[in-house]
């Protein structure tokens, strides 16, 4: 079966003001696709691709381009080839920021998305119910999220933009704020849910081993304007473990990427390991 084109980017630029109402261009002639992956036997596997630069690049901006939040100056962002012109239900978003409704539980902050769409109460219950015990917060239901660590917020995040379903899943940075621990544990919960779900995932971070740690194939970016200059597939196998980080060839790949990241022009911070 062929790969299925579930997310392309073509002659992409994005500019915006400046602090004088000079034109400042954040993004640069943009040009990505990311195909649904399939097993010899048929069975769609996703893919998770990652979005690797400096920071202030335009990582950001071109997710918020395929979520529909911010529209192109110039070029086409499709999704399963039909041109994105606002939000939608085919696409979910998790942010570096928490962004839980404080005044609704973990469980009514899970439901939300599918209340607003509908969805019988006894199939949202049980939804809930699969995804809490899922991203790891059972006995949490009835609290409120401010209560809660970062790392558990996030996970309520994730399991919200889960509970709709989204055929395309949009990661912005969202563990760049959480302790080296908490954030080893949410790469492993993402890897687990991924692989159950088989969604796209397009996923931003300036963490050179979370990108090769994460991802099917990395998009490396330079800074001003924000432009993809390399391609890199990553030649680690699924399901992935923790100790891959340790191997030869997973160091000689972030050596390669981050000479990448040099060459490239223009300046920001990028993580070399967490």
């Amino acid at each position: 079966m062929e790969n299925k084109l579930k997310i392309s980017l073509h002659d992409v630029s994005r500019t915006f003001p400046g602090p004088q109402g000079e034109k400042i261009e954040a993004l640069h002639n943009i040009n990505l696709e990311v195909e649904d992956a399939y097993t010899a036997e048929g069975r769609d596997v996703g893919e998770l691709r990652v979005l690797l630069g400096p920071s202030g690049c335009g990582k950001s901006t071109i997710l918020r381009l395929i979520a529909g939040l911010d529209r192109p100056d110039k070029g086409q962002v499709l999704v399963n080839g039909v041109p994105v012109t606002g939000p939608g239900l085919d696409r979910g978003m998790v942010f570096q920021k928490y962004t839980s409704f404080p005044w609704l539980t973990v469980a009514d902050n899970i439901a939300y998305g599918l209340k607003i769409n509908g969805v019988p109460p006894a199939e949202r219950k049980k939804s809930v119910k699969h995804l809490v015990e899922a991203v790891g917060l059972s006995g949490f239901e009835q609290v409120y999220p401010d209560t809660l660590s970062g790392g558990m917020q996030q996970r309520v995040a994730i399991a919200r933009t889960l509970a709709v379903r989204p055929q395309v899943i949009l990661m912005d940075e969202p563990f760049g704020a959480l302790d080296a621990q908490t954030r080893s544990d949410m790469q492993e919960l993402l890897l687990r849910i991924w692989d159950e779900t088989a969604s796209t995932v397009l996923f931003v971070t300036h963490d050179v081993e979370e990108a090769i740690y994460l991802a099917d194939r990395i998009f490396i970016m330079s800074a001003h304007p924000g432009t993809i200059v390399e391609d890199v597939p990553v030649p680690f196998g699924r399901p992935r473990e923790p100790s891959v980080k340790q191997k030869k060839e997973f160091h000689e790949l972030q050596g390669y990427l981050l000479a990448c990241l040099r060459r490239a022009p223009g300046r920001g911070q990028v993580r070399v390991s967490i």
